[in-house]
């Protein structure tokens, strides 16, 4: 079945179906890792977006019922040079085609993605939309353009549970650990729990009262998608946390921290989005090769320099990749140490997080 991508400055690519029917609008965004695409589909910091694939070949290993990230996949479109049908890898279950069509996620292969990715690094993400059911150029170039874009946009409640659960139940770990839910990856919580922590998962609207009366030894705020400026709700919790708890803030997380702590945040021109970021942490000079994903990123000037400080930088843009507070043992990374898919430079920070929870407790 025919396929069409149109972005809202009015390139057009034609290809071929190979996921759901339909129609999706989304930013196109571009992520250069080579594997991990179904930890890359349901990753639900890709709500609202429609994914470029650099790698050329993708499905070649299938999907199967482990490497999900969440309950089903956020992204609203897919894109590929070639998308394989017949996976050959004895842990898959599930052809990427057949999961993509299972799972409604529209998606389109036979496409030059290096064209895309040179387009968006020059000009920027930006909105477009796929469609198996319409193929007028202009038509879809119009959809695309009065589509809904990135910035402004809340998508923190399309993928935050609603009601509060346990992590592993039976696990009886050291720490006592609330993590808000802003659109938590699973591997988050499988590091927390190794890490010796019993993990309760709660809404991103959850109260002070609510998170209180969970007795914490800490605080997680998790990754998750869209315009952390669009979430001023959820400032004043952790402006009355931070006082009180350690806290351990990722992606999104680390963003809503930032704006909680008087900082602010501002659009990427095409984000960061792969598993190959080189990272300096300026503690100890370091290098650390990390897994990442965001449109946005923190402003290092719009911080009180005797409250708050800089940790960790982008190597390739100079932009923020973590902060900490002076004064309380609050701390948050803009990359991905849980690195689903990705390397494990980072993971020692769920280790650090242990170390201040221990602190609190002396």
């Amino acid at each position: 079945m025919k396929a069409v991508l149109a972005l809202e400055d009015g390139l057009v690519f034609e290809g071929r179906s190979v996921g759901g029917e339909g129609e999706a609008c989304g930013e196109l965004v571009f992520n250069t890792s080579m594997t991990g695409y179904q930890e890359i589909l349901t990753d639900p910091s890709y709500a609202g977006q429609i994914v470029t694939m650099t790698y050329p070949l993708i499905g070649n290993y299938g999907v199967n019922e482990e490497d999900v990230e969440s309950r089903r996949p956020f992204c609203r479109g897919f894109v590929m040079h070639e998308c394989c049908f017949e996976p050959s890898n004895w842990r898959a279950t599930q052809s990427l085609p057949d999961y993509l069509s299972a799972n409604h996620i529209v998606a389109i292969d036979g496409i030059d993605t290096r064209k895309i990715t040179k387009h968006l690094r020059e000009r920027g993400a930006m909105k477009s939309v796929i469609s198996t059911q319409e193929f007028d150029h202009g038509a879809l170039v119009a959809k695309a353009k009065a589509s809904t874009g990135m910035a402004g946009c809340d998508f923190v409640q399309e993928v935050s549970v609603r009601e509060a659960y346990t992590w592993n139940p039976g696990v009886n770990g050291k720490y006592n650990v609330v993590a808000l839910d802003y659109g938590i990856k699973l591997n988050i919580l499988r590091l927390l729990e190794e890490a010796g922590c019993s993990v309760t998962v709660v809404p991103s609207t959850a109260t002070v009262e609510e998170i209180e009366a969970l007795q914490p030894d800490g605080l997680f705020l998790s990754n998750g998608p869209g315009d952390p400026a669009a979430l001023s709700y959820l400032y004043p919790t952790l402006q009355t946390l931070v006082p009180k708890l350690p806290v351990f803030g990722i992606c999104l997380g680390h963003q809503v921290l930032a704006h909680a702590l008087g900082g602010s945040t501002y659009k990427l021109k095409f984000g960061h989005r792969g598993g190959n970021q080189p990272v300096l942490n300026s503690q100890t000079g370091a290098v650390e090769i990390s897994s990442q994903n965001h449109g946005f990123a923190v402003d290092p000037d719009s911080f009180d320099s005797n409250e708050v400080e800089i940790t960790h930088i982008n190597l390739n843009d100079g932009s923020v990749e973590g902060l900490r507070h002076k004064k309380h043992p609050v701390f948050s990374v803009q990359h991905h140490p849980e690195s689903s898919p990705g390397p494990h430079d980072s993971r020692y920070l769920f280790e650090e997080f242990t170390k201040l929870m221990d602190a609190a407790k002396a």
